[in-house]
């Protein structure tokens, strides 16, 4: 395939636009921004990710840790000890890179912080596009592999999710309760499910790759509900991703004893 290099000769920022162009680039910046910052500084915590049956979904699956939500045990013995250990670390690159090289986030971000471009109709502060193409930017196309990874962590965190209504019944074995923080995880994994499932790739997946969506096995009804989905992947995207946040901050607080969990039930 021939390799796709266009040249600008506008300056940087240069456009004849008069509306506030720079409003949306600067937001997803900030947002993107603070999300960035927050996740990081939860994930090297290592500690208050979990209160009673709630698991952080930024930690979740636990494969190695000190909560009872661990599957295998403690810090393993093979990490190395001088490197700082937090479960986050062992389970973080898979929804992290399934955001980053997601359809939405690359046309967000690109813009953001490359300005790649600022915004249509405004000058770029390089000369020429090459594309996706090339080394680094070609690994963008992983991203099926990564959907399909995010799809098995959104069966965990329905898990995770179902868990988060047994409580410890004071006689002995578990009941049924719902609490406010049930519902914060039950919003976490539903919103996270509808991002993974109006996911781009998935939509290909299940007919967009057909030249004739009717010949799928199904009529193409599945194609149909996917691509509604798909008409607010954007929208999905960024409320799932604060949400996330929010769910994070909740149980640590919780764990933190500086709020009580609500009983509804």
């Amino acid at each position: 395939m021939a390799e796709l290099a266009v040249t600008f000769s506008r300056r940087f920022g240069a456009t004849s636009r008069r509306d506030r162009w720079w409003v949306t680039p600067l937001a997803v910046f900030l947002g993107l921004s603070a999300f960035i910052v927050y996740s990081a500084w939860a994930g090297l915590q290592g500690a208050h990710y979990h209160f009673g049956s709630y698991l952080s979904p930024m930690y979740s699956p636990e494969l190695f840790g000190e909560s009872p939500h661990s599957w295998f045990g403690p810090k393993p013995g093979w990490w190395p000890s001088v490197l700082p250990f937090s479960p986050a670390f062992l389970i973080i690159p898979i929804p992290l890179g399934f955001r980053f090289t997601c359809y939405y986030y690359r046309g967000a971000y690109y813009k953001a912080f490359w300005a790649d471009p600022s915004s249509c109709a405004v000058g770029e502060p390089r000369k020429k596009y090459l594309g996706e193409q090339s080394f680094p930017l070609i690994i963008q196309n992983v991203h099926r592999y990564f959907l399909y990874l995010a799809l098995i962590f959104n069966v965990i965190l329905a898990y995770d999710a179902v868990s988060a209504y047994r409580f410890a019944d004071p006689v002995g074995g578990t009941r049924f309760g719902i609490v406010l923080g049930s519902l914060v995880l039950t919003v976490n994994a539903t919103l996270l499910a509808i991002y993974s499932l109006s996911c781009h790739s998935l939509r290909h997946l299940v007919g967009g790759c057909r030249d004739c969506v009717s010949t799928v096995g199904d009529g193409g009804t599945t194609y149909a509900c996917v691509s509604a989905l798909n008409r607010r992947h954007m929208l999905f995207a960024w409320v799932s991703l604060v949400w996330v946040g929010f769910t994070d901050l909740y149980i640590r607080l919780c764990s933190m004893g500086v709020w009580s969990d609500l009983r509804i039930l």
